[in-house]
Parts: C-alpha cells; sequence; structure tokens
C-alpha cells in the first residue's frame, strides 16, 4: 500500500507541477496503513482540476540512480502511473486474502 500511496501522491502531484509530499514509510499496522492512504487521499484533494487540466503534453521525468525516463503526461498517468497503482492494489488485496484476511471483490471495488 506505500507504492500505491505514493504512485497516486506522485503522479497528481507531477501533473500539478507540486511538490511530492514525502512518507516515513513506518507503517506496521492496519491501522496505519489506512491512516496513510487517507493522508494520501486528503493530499490529492488539495489539488484544484485546473492545475492537472491541460497537462497531457507536460514532461514528466522519472530518475531511478542515473537512469532518466522521459514521458508526457497522459503517457505517465496512463501508461506507468496507473497500471502501477492498480498492481499493488490488487498485490495488497492478494497478499491479505492468501493470509486469510475476509476480503473481497466489494471490498477491492469499493461501494458508492
Amino acid at each position: 500500500m506505500q507504492i500505491a500511496c505514493d504512485t497516486a501522491k506522485g503522479v497528481v502531484a507531477r501533473l500539478a507541477g507540486v511538490e511530492i509530499p514525502a512518507y516515513e514509510d513506518n507503517e506496521k499496522t492496519l491501522a496505519d496503513l489506512k491512516a496513510r492512504i487517507a493522508k494520501t487521499v486528503a493530499f490529492i484533494q488539495t489539488v484544484k482540476p485546473g492545475q492537472i487540466d491541460g497537462t497531457e503534453d507536460k514532461e514528466i521525468v522519472i530518475k531511478r540512480g542515473d537512469k532518466e525516463t522521459h514521458y508526457k503526461g497522459m503517457q505517465f498517468l496512463l501508461g506507468h502511473a496507473l497500471p502501477n497503482f492498480y498492481f499493488h492494489v490488487t498485490t495488497t488485496y492478494n497478499i491479505l486474502r492468501h493470509n486469510g484476511i475476509e476480503i473481497g471483490k466489494r471490498d477491492y471495488l469499493g461501494n458508492p
């Protein structure tokens, strides 16, 4: 969940042109992870749609060590951030189920 939260706040911040909030990655309990998710959602809600509108062609550069990957805004969102987010959320879901947590499709998809 840490990586899913990092991906969500990172894509929003990069597209909006604001600083990405740094979290300590020290969560140890489910309550800690829920708090991290809430903190991430709260950050995302501070970004106004107008800060992201029109960023489809914005240059996004991701640095990992000495390697740089260049994206356009829409390519970054659809080709990197969303798949990465869903991969980590799905992996978390599977780990929880594997460890006996009674969680199902409705929990994963959410409730309207």
